[in-house]
């Protein structure tokens, strides 16, 4: 059973590794950079409903400026977790 399971995920990470954004000659000085990514970040779960709802309503901006965006984006999205997990472990604190 486990090896079905492990060769079910490996065959769905090698799917995954194929997908590619399209590759257009744009012009980078509009582009969204690190700020606009730890914005999207903060706003990704927000905007994760709003898409269910209307599909005008994107996660994650593309053309972007790259690693920079990216490294934001991180960011934004890491100060949500770290929010969330920092309360569970104050209340599991004050509890024990």
């Amino acid at each position: 059973m486990w090896k079905w399971r492990r060769a079910v995920v490996l065959a769905a990470v090698a799917l995954a590794a194929c997908a590619s954004q399209p590759i257009e000659d744009f012009d980078r000085s509009g582009t969204p950079g690190f700020f606009h990514g730890v914005w999207q970040g903060l706003i990704a779960w927000f905007a994760l409903v709003g898409h269910i709802f209307n599909s005008g309503i994107t996660i994650y901006a593309f053309p972007n400026t790259g690693w920079w965006y990216e490294f934001g984006f991180l960011l934004g999205a890491g100060l949500w977790a770290g929010f969330f997990w920092g309360n569970v472990v104050a209340i599991a604190s004050d509890r024990y």
